[in-house]
């Protein structure tokens, strides 16, 4: 009976060790993505010091929830009291209704979209059975974009501009890495274009993606391109100095034995060069995406390609007693997705990376 009793005792412990090692093992990922508050809720069901873990749920969760609860109020009670050419500022319930309203303008537009499809399908179906194929016809639906439409310009814009900044800095920081000669010849360029801003390098790109993209292709409108080109002369430069510093920090034990092996510079390059200086090249591309989704509202408004800049500007021109409020709704939006990219490239650089998961 004893030995049965220790046995489910141990078998008890042991279950329990390894539920809290599930924990642990989650833990740094449930930190990347921003969730690290769920590790304390879920010791704490799975039977550990309660008041240990309250602490930390409160350092994790309740801390910051409070700062974001006195800035609301103080947004709220201050708010009201700044007079502007559209009224007075709109607080948290104003700018919560216009977003609830925006969402809403959003759903209404897909169903018109779902009924012009719907009446177009009918019409189609009546011709064909009438035997006049010849008079069916598709169209696409020219409705307004919504704002979640504009949300998602964004981001593919963004999304594209950071693809070519990648494409070009990293080999281009490999390069520099590698040979003195390399980085001695591109530092000065770096050092020189690194400090423009978009809004001086819009008009050159207009003017040369105007004169060799003449005839623009339907899934890549000039206006986005504009702004893409414009996103990847701005951001491209984080991801090559970090690159380079990291290929340059390789151990040089790691170099003299490639070396000695007479390993070809591809090899080199991909099994000791980029494994070292993953972390660094990750570090970097946090860096490029997040100066990306900046540079990129000041590109699309000037460019006027669709997407959140140039909804901004749209709300500004318009000058409506709502304008403002939609305006800082946009703000708020751009914040939060520039934090959710933030925490979507520190959460690949934990998947691909050594020194992240240690």
């Amino acid at each position: 009976m004893a030995n049965a009793t220790d046995t489910f005792e141990t078998t008890g412990f042991s279950r329990r060790e390894r539920v809290f090692s599930a924990i642990n093992s989650a833990s740094g990922w449930l930190d990347a993505l921003g969730f690290s508050w769920l590790v304390p809720i879920l010791k704490i069901a799975a039977g550990d010091n309660p008041r240990e873990q309250l602490g930390e749920l409160k350092r994790v969760l309740l801390v910051p929830l409070m700062g974001i609860a006195v800035f609301l109020t103080a947004w709220g009670v201050l708010a009201p009291q700044v007079q502007t050419s559209l009224g007075a500022v709109p607080g948290p319930v104003q700018v919560w209704q216009q977003t609830v309203n925006l969402w809403q303008d959003h759903v209404r537009e897909r169903e018109k979209a779902a009924a012009f499809y719907e009446r177009q399908d009918e019409r189609n179906a009546k011709l064909e059975a009438a035997g006049k194929t010849d008079k069916v016809k598709w169209r696409t639906y020219t409705g307004k974009p919504t704002y979640i439409d504009q949300i998602g310009t964004s981001l593919v814009t963004v999304g594209l501009g950071f693809f070519f900044a990648t494409l070009v800095a990293v080999p281009l920081g490999i390069a520099s890495g590698l040979s003195r000669t390399v980085n001695g010849a591109i530092n000065p360029l770096i050092q020189i274009f690194k400090p423009v801003s978009p809004l001086a390098w819009l008009p050159i790109v207009t003017m040369i993606i105007s004169a060799v993209y003449a005839n623009p292709m339907d899934w890549l409108p000039k206006s986005l391109l504009i702004s893409a080109v414009t996103v990847t002369l701005c951001s491209m430069w984080p991801t090559l100095i970090n690159t380079a510093l990291g290929v340059a920090s390789v151990d040089k034990d790691l170099m003299n034995v490639s070396r000695v092996l007479q390993l070809p510079t591809r090899k080199t390059v991909t099994q000791i060069v980029l494994p070292s200086s993953l972390p660094l090249i990750f570090t970097g591309l946090r860096l490029s995406l997040g100066v990306g989704w900046m540079v990129l509202i000041a590109a699309e408004m000037l460019a006027q390609n669709p997407g959140l800049g140039k909804f901004v500007w749209d709300e500004f021109q318009n000058g409506s007693s709502q304008s403002l409020a939609k305006i800082m709704v946009a703000v708020l939006t751009i914040g939060l997705i520039g934090f959710a990219l933030d925490r979507l490239m520190y959460a690949l650089q934990r998947a691909f990376t050594f020194s992240a998961n240690r």
